[in-house]
């Protein structure tokens, strides 16, 4: 394990994860607890709030989504929301609690008509004292360095999965086509939060491969979303794997997943997603025994249900959580590196 004060490895093999993912399950708990304790505050979680500000119409073929146009879903197509709309709701998370607001719109690419509006939500966000974070799809640098003028804080831009897997899941866009807008993020010295989904399907080897990806990258993401799959009727996978064993990762699996990115990326948020409401609170506890310090709140996420304030509320009640206060220095910690 390294120290506090050491700088994060990237050159993980894959033997080296698929031997963290191996480890009896206390062995892996203890050493996942130790490296969150050497680099993050114990008890602490990050509130985040997740709002769709363009929903539906995606012409992607994400396999998971019911926001793709190729999906078989009663979900409509909509406009980019409001400026004055998002900031409220901004507002309403601010009032709540959260931290930090994230922004997704349903789009393979911003069109840079709509970068003036995503500017204002931006700079309406900061000034409302919250981390900004956005999911636009695909980047240009130009657009990266839009986004980073306005101040935004975090962009959004899932891995998925594994290299190897990435096929059977999208088809629209490649595994490089992600990594080249994590570049384009990068190099206009925005914060990337980057993660992916477990649950659909993959092996054990393919989990090993998603955190490898992501371990290896030069730097690592400041944010980590790990998201278990929720089938949803009408996409790919929710029609394949909805009334089968697979629709559900075993918690355990889950959070040993949970535990081997805490582990391999020891200075990033890693965050429980998607999937989380459907978890039992004794999951979550392991999850943020593993090292998982930031969570989404409310009782939405872009399309899907959410666990809940109130049951949040509870749970950190339960096991002495306390949201984190304060500004979380990313930036300044990415600019170190």
């Amino acid at each position: 394990m390294q120290n506090s004060g050491a700088e994060p490895r990237s050159d993980w093999t894959r033997a080296e994860i698929a031997a963290l993912f191996d480890l009896p399950f206390g062995d892996l708990m203890f050493l996942a607890q130790a490296t969150h304790r050497a680099h993050h505050t114990a008890n602490e979680v990050q509130l985040c709030t997740l709002l769709s500000i363009k929903t539906g119409g995606c012409p992607e073929d994400c396999g998971y989504c019911s926001q793709s146009a190729k999906a078989d879903t009663a979900l409509k197509a909509e406009k980019l929301m409001d400026v004055a709309a998002v900031l409220a709701s901004a507002a309403e998370a601010r009032a709540a609690g959260s931290q930090r607001f994230c922004m997704g719109a349903a789009w393979r690419n911003p069109k840079d008509r709509d970068l003036p509006a995503l500017v204002e939500m931006i700079e309406g966000v900061r000034a409302l004292g919250m981390e900004s974070c956005m999911t636009l799809g695909m980047l240009t640098g130009d657009q990266a360095r839009a986004l980073a003028a306005a101040g935004l804080d975090y962009y959004n831009h899932n891995i998925d999965t594994s290299p190897e897997n990435y096929g059977n899941v999208i088809t629209t866009r490649t595994f490089q086509d992600r990594l080249d807008t994590l570049e384009e993020v990068r190099a206009a010295g925005i914060n990337v939060c980057c993660g992916g989904i477990v649950g659909m399907g993959e092996t054990r080897d393919d989990r090993v491969g998603f955190i490898h990806a992501l371990a290896t990258l030069a730097h690592h993401p400041e944010s980590v979303p790990i998201n278990s799959l929720i089938p949803i009727k009408g996409t790919v996978l929710g029609d394949m794997l909805a009334d089968t064993p697979l629709a559900r990762i075993d918690e355990i699996e889950f959070v040993r997943t949970v535990a081997a990115a805490r582990i391999t990326m020891p200075r990033s948020m890693v965050r429980l997603s998607a999937g989380r409401e459907s978890m039992s609170d004794a999951g979550q506890a392991l999850a943020f025994m593993a090292g998982a310090n930031s969570i989404f709140t409310g009782d939405r996420l872009l399309t899907t249900a959410n666990a809940g304030d109130s049951r949040d509320a509870a749970l950190f009640g339960q096991l002495g959580l306390a949201p984190l206060i304060g500004d979380e220095p990313m930036r300044a910690l990415a600019a170190a590196e």
